[in-house]
Formats: structure tokens, sequence, C-alpha cells
């Protein structure tokens, strides 16, 4: 491949870069202000400071206090700490768990693991735009549920779910069941107000908004009973051991106030692309199927099904020319699985193979997004020129 190579990033749904002005904060506590935080001289009096500052920041981002900020390794470690860390303190309360059919292997994995340890859990389904069905959801609560865990976006095809709902309908119970909301794709592009939400446990990993990879934080509301994940130390106010992670969690600090403050801006911006993306691939190219909400969807989520050919043939095809995207969430893209997402909103196996996400930042351009759609038209076309599947359904050719 020429080193000259067009290079343009259509996966930011896997990660961001990090921005400059978030790495310029974080560089003095590399090597300048190096203390472990817990330390008791200067050195670590210093780092403790900047967490503080950062748990304050992030704290009053939200709406929440700064004791109910827990910092973590990212999103997968505070999904499992939200979903075992309930279960396990709950467990003479109750030993059934309610979740959706789509949400982050991080989730649906955990909720297996427990099932193996003797507790129930009911995986809601959602309709063909990834929407929860709230009346299923109402219908699954049982008086030892003790965990809702409901996603806020969804990673793969970007829907928004209605949170508030399902909150409303969860406390209109007659005994407290805890609520937990997995906001990673939705940190920067949603507002994650604690008390316009009212989740009681929160997800966010600082990847996704410009910031570092390896650090995220888990919202807690006080009084919310949550067993450890880590033990081994007195760190995070004795509830999760390990040396805290200084540089990361200013990072994520800065990059979480510099998403807030620049949310509508970036989002109308990255929106208008995304919608140029959709509408010109809809109209340009046959047997192309939008997954998830066209209204419901968070504005740098695009993912489509073709028809009669493979995602992973096109993903590699569009990689040649320089295009990175997605066949599906960055975690599971190694399997060779069709995607349990597309699968839960009825996709039928063969077009969930055929299945790519593109996902847009804020320094993407117009440009970029019609030499995208140029090229994609093109290798769609090569790739079902090669396809028995085009030619053996010849019906099915002119349907979108």
């Amino acid at each position: 491949m020429s080193d000259n190579i067009k290079r343009i990033y259509f996966d930011y749904a896997a990660t961001t870069y990090l921005d400059k002005e978030v790495l310029s904060e974080m560089k003095p506590y590399f090597s300048e202000t190096f203390g472990n935080a817990n330390s008791q001289h200067w050195f670590g009096r210093e780092a403790e400071k900047a967490v503080i500052a950062a748990r304050e920041k992030i704290a009053a981002i939200i709406g929440a206090k700064p004791s109910e900020i827990y910092f973590t390794s990212g999103g997968t470690e505070a999904d499992n700490w939200a979903v075992k860390g309930v279960a396990g303190a709950q467990a003479a309360v109750g030993r059934h768990i309610v979740t959706s059919a789509v949400e982050h292997h991080a989730v649906l994995d955990t909720c297996k693991q427990l099932e193996k340890k003797g507790f129930e859990v009911t995986y809601v389904q959602v309709d063909k735009e990834g929407v929860i069905d709230l009346g299923a959801l109402k219908a699954a609560l049982r008086d030892d549920t003790v965990l809702v865990s409901i996603m806020y976006a969804n990673n793969e095809i970007g829907t928004v779910m209605p949170i508030r709902e399902a909150v409303e309908i969860v406390r209109g119970q007659k005994r407290r069941i805890y609520f937990h909301t997995d906001c990673v794709q939705a940190a920067g592009a949603l507002d994650l107000n604690v008390g316009r939400l009212d989740a009681d446990l929160m997800s966010v990993s600082a990847h996704k908004f410009y910031g570092p990879k390896g650090v995220g934080f888990l919202y807690v509301r006080n009084g919310v009973k949550l067993e450890k994940l880590m033990i081994g130390g007195n760190q995070e106010r004795k509830m999760r051991g390990g040396t805290l992670n200084v540089p990361h969690i200013v990072g994520l600090a800065k990059a979480f106030e510099l998403a807030n403050e620049n949310r509508e801006r970036n989002n109308e911006y990255i929106g208008g692309l995304r919608d140029r993306f959709v509408s010109r691939v809809l109209s340009e190219i046959d047997n192309v199927y939008l997954n998830g909400s066209r209204e419901k969807r968070l504005p740098g989520n695009a993912n489509f099904s073709f028809e009669f050919i493979e995602g992973e043939s096109l993903l590699f095809s569009l990689d040649v020319l320089g295009i990175a995207a997605s066949s599906g969430s960055a975690c599971s893209s190694g399997s060779l699985d069709p995607s349990h997402v597309l699968l839960a909103l009825g996709t039928r196996i063969e077009l969930a193979h055929g299945s790519l996400r593109f996902s847009f930042g804020k320094d993407n351009t117009v440009d970029e997004i019609d030499y995208a759609v140029d090229a994609l038209k093109k290798k769609v076309s090569d790739l079902r020129a090669m396809s028995p599947l085009f030619y053996q359904f010849p019906s099915e050719k002119s349907k979108v």
C-alpha cells in the first residue's frame, strides 16, 4: 500500500484520538507531579489535589456529588463493577437482573457469568429500530429484581434509548430496584445529568470523547450498596484497590469538560455530515438498509447492511483506499459471528453479515464524506459483481 495514500477515519465510535489540549493538561503528571495520590508527602498531596479537582469537575458536569464518582480503567470495568457489584451486594434480597438484548458485551457477558452463579437474567427485546420495548421492560420486573441495566445509546447502531421513561417504570415498583445505564457511547454527545436521567449507576469511558484510553468512571448514587470489584488497596474510598492513574484521570476530566462545552456545536456539525452520508448512500446504492432509528440516533453514527456481500470484504476493500470503518463493535470485531444487535432487530443472518458501521468525528469534512460515498458505491458494485448471491436473486436487486 502506498505510504502517501489519503487516510480517512470513520471509526470514532471505536475510539477517538487524544485531543492536544487534553494531552497538554496531562503532561505534567507523567514526570513532574508524578507522586502516588495516596502517599502522605508533598509529592503525593500534589497528585491527590489533581485527582480531587478532576473528581469535582466531572461531578459538576453531570450534576452529581464528588463522592459519587469512582475512577476505573474504562467502560468495561465500570459496566462489570456496576452489574457484579449490585448483584453481589443485593444477593440476599434478590437474584434477578433485567437488561436488554442489545447491550454491550461488557454487560451481557457479565450477566451470563452471573447466571452460572445462580442469578436469573431477563433479556428484554427491542423493536426493529433497536429501541427497548418499555412494556416488556415493565412486565419483566419481579419481586426479586435487584438491577435493571439499559444502555443510553447503542454502540453499534447508535440508537438512543428512552432512559428517563425506563427509569420511571422501574421507580414505579413497590420495592427499590437499582438502575444502571451504560453511557460509554452517549458521553460527549448526550446530556448525562444524573438529576434528569435519575439513574443510580452510570458508566463512562474517556477515549470516546477525545480523552485517553484506559480510564473512565462509574457514577454511583450515594446510598447504593455496591460490592467491591477490585480488592487489595484503600483507594477510591476503600471501594477500588489500585494506584490511581493520575495523568489519565486529569485527561478524562479535561476531555469531559471540553466535550460538554462543545457538545451542541459538535453535534450539529457531525450530525450534518452523518445526514449527508446517510442520504447519499440510501439514494445512490441499491439494496442497502440503514440499521437503527433514523431520528433517535447518535449524531455520528451510520450503520448499514449491504445485500449480497460480506461486510468484512467491504471493510477491507475500503481500507485499501484509506477509509477506516468498522464491521461492528470494536470489542468483538475479531468474531465471525453476526452482530447480536442486528439479530435482535430482526435482521436476517446473511444481511447482518453484510453490515458496516461508519462513525464520524469533529474533524471529518464534507469532502471526506463525498469521497467515501463514491468509493463505497464502486466497491459495493465490484463485490456484488463477484457474488453468486447477487445473480441468484434477481428479483431482489431493485429493492431498497
